[in-house]
């Protein structure tokens, strides 16, 4: 990790520290202040009204993370699909040269056979001039039909193998249009909240977005407040593993870069392209979604988590961040926002999961 970045975690984590301090039970703090406005200008919203604002954003980011989630998997299952037709396309080539080979070898047996005129075996013995050399080929003969017959299993079992080999690979490819027109739908849906909520951000003053920003920061602290109030925090001593250490590394020098949906590195993240990007970088590749992250890793108390665990957020698994220690996490948060350090508990915890348990 270069110095600037470790600098700007060790900065983001003295922060998110002293929230810790000053949340502690029985600590009392000071909201941030709301900045005046200056004289003459027209009279702000109130408070109530921005905080409807905030909801309402926070419901169009939530529902634009939920279709992007969706996306990510379509994206995923169309290349798995992808994949696998090209496999079946190599099957099918390889068994149609398999197929023409045993036809040469039919089509040979058929003329070997036209030469020695098609008589049954009796009838060549009584028409032999020598009988004696007769009966040592008949071996041969008897092979020879073996053989024939073992051809035409050959040649049957062949043709019935590229019968299915096409079966899959038209079932793989109406598959694949299903989750291309499951992506395209998703990708309209993620586009239709993120342009609702930039249009209502839109309609807000400077001073009122500057509020907003205070509302959402309020909000956040209000969260983690609660959640260490509850001593969580003092269970919490959970090492990092070595691949972890890693995972945090990487997840810590992609700081300040973009949120962008779908994205997976390296200028850009979405929050699960974030934390699968981390710990393929830790050698460990893990499903690509949150969803599918919360689905099939180990889950974990929050009391025995461990720096690179990662902490699944909302009842829909729609949100998945880094878990760096010291009640911190590293997340791409949303649109119009980098990847940054937050509190661990600054949203609803659906649980932990360890990648390398």
């Amino acid at each position: 990790m270069g110095t600037g970045k470790r600098g700007l975690l060790t900065a983001a984590l003295t922060v998110v520290c002293a929230v810790t301090v000053l949340a502690a039970p029985g600590t009392a703090f000071a909201a941030p202040a709301p900045t005046p406005a200056p004289s003459g200008s027209p009279t702000p919203p109130p408070s109530r009204d921005l905080e409807q604002v905030r909801a309402k954003l926070d419901k169009l980011y939530h529902d634009a993370a939920v279709a992007t989630d969706a996306y990510n998997a379509a994206e995923e299952k169309a290349k798995q699909q992808s994949a696998q037709i090209v496999a079946l396309a190599k099957k099918i080539v390889e068994g149609q040269r398999k197929l023409a080979a045993l036809k040469d070898q039919a089509g040979a047996a058929a003329r070997a056979q036209y030469r020695g005129g098609g008589l049954p075996p009796t009838a060549q013995f009584l028409l032999s001039d020598d009988p004696g050399q007769f009966l040592d080929g008949a071996g041969l003969v008897l092979q020879g039909q073996q053989a024939t017959k073992h051809l035409i299993g050959e040649l049957t079992s062949t043709q019935k193998e590229l019968r299915e080999y096409a079966d899959d690979a038209a079932a793989q490819w109406k598959n694949l249009d299903a989750d291309r027109k499951d992506k395209a739908a998703a990708k309209k849906r993620i586009q239709q909240q993120i342009d609702a909520a930039q249009k209502l951000e839109s309609k807000l003053e400077k001073r009122d977005k500057e509020r907003l920003a205070q509302l959402e920061a309020q909000a956040a602290l209000k969260a983690q407040t609660a959640w260490l109030d509850t001593g969580i925090l003092k269970k919490i001593h959970g090492k990092a593993s070595a691949q972890g250490e890693k995972a945090v590394a990487y997840a810590s020098a992609q700081l300040g870069k973009p949120y962008v949906w779908g994205a997976e590195g390296p200028d850009s993240f979405d929050c699960s392209g974030l934390t699968s990007r981390a710990w393929a970088a830790a050698g460990h590749p893990i499903p690509r979604t949150s969803q599918e992250q919360w689905k099939q890793l180990k889950h974990v108390d929050i009391k025995d988590m461990r720096p690179g665990d990662l902490i699944i957020y909302f009842d829909d698994a729609s949100h998945v961040a880094l878990y760096v220690g010291d009640g911190a996490i590293i997340q791409a948060p949303r649109p119009g926002r980098t990847v940054t350090v937050a509190g661990a508990g600054s949203m609803p915890i659906l649980g932990v999961v360890r990648p390398d348990a």
